[in-house]
């Protein structure tokens, strides 16, 4: 997916981008994953894959990210943030099958259109390394998310009962059919030119994260 005409990137997540994704997690989900799944994942687990998305104004030039030696990064305490990084997903590779396991967006940056556009790069992502099916869990609270799923042609297959641990939430078992037939890939594209229109009409950060540091900010 060509990304090039809006103001956001989707890109491979690094060890550096840890400390950001980790700090995100813990905003949005109940049950956050630790630090160490990441990391695990991003350093053993060849059948994960990680997508990061920023917002391209906000992105520090590569150059500059590549300047600090990673013996500085690690004397950074607490480690450092990135405000650009704006949210995640990840996918589990089991056979065929692509087995999407976290999707976040900043509260701030909901509402435009992000989750989608992680959840498209995902898939893209799984069909390039062979997946036929997707598959996932939601809460059966989360109708936003079923949503967005119905959507991209996930359909519920089953429930998982007391699935999360902090309340005894049931899950929904979401499945796609194949993502390797033409009809899929038709919808797919169509799906996400219509989306690609939307990212580039929204190109301002919100108001609400605006209220967080950005590279090069003065101190206050």
């Amino acid at each position: 997916m060509n990304l090039d005409e809006t103001p956001y990137a989707l890109k491979p997540m690094r060890m550096s981008d840890v400390p950001t994704v980790s700090a995100i997690e813990r905003i949005v989900f109940a049950l956050p994953w630790s630090t160490s799944a990441f990391t695990y994942d991003l350093t053993n687990n060849p059948n994960a894959e990680y997508l990061v998305l920023r917002y391209r104004p906000w992105m520090v030039a590569e150059r500059e990210a590549n300047a600090i030696s990673r013996s500085v990064r690690r004397l950074l305490k607490p480690p450092r943030q990135d405000p650009s990084l704006i949210g995640y997903g990840g996918l589990w590779m089991v056979l065929e099958e692509g087995h999407i396991c976290t999707l976040a967006v900043r509260p701030a940056w909901r509402g435009r259109g992000l989750g989608e556009l992680l959840l498209a790069g995902l898939v893209e992502r799984a069909r390039e390394r062979g997946a036929e099916v997707m598959t996932l869990e939601v809460r059966v609270s989360n109708v936003t998310a079923q949503n967005l799923y119905l959507k991209y042609g996930f359909r519920v297959a089953g429930r998982r009962k007391g699935y999360y641990s902090d309340n005894r939430e049931d899950a929904l078992i979401m499945t796609t059919e194949s993502i390797a037939t033409p009809a899929y890939r038709e919808m797919f594209a169509t799906l996400t030119e219509r989306l690609h229109e939307r990212l580039e009409r929204e190109r301002e950060a919100p108001v609400e994260a605006l209220r967080v540091p950005r590279p090069g900010d003065s101190p206050s």
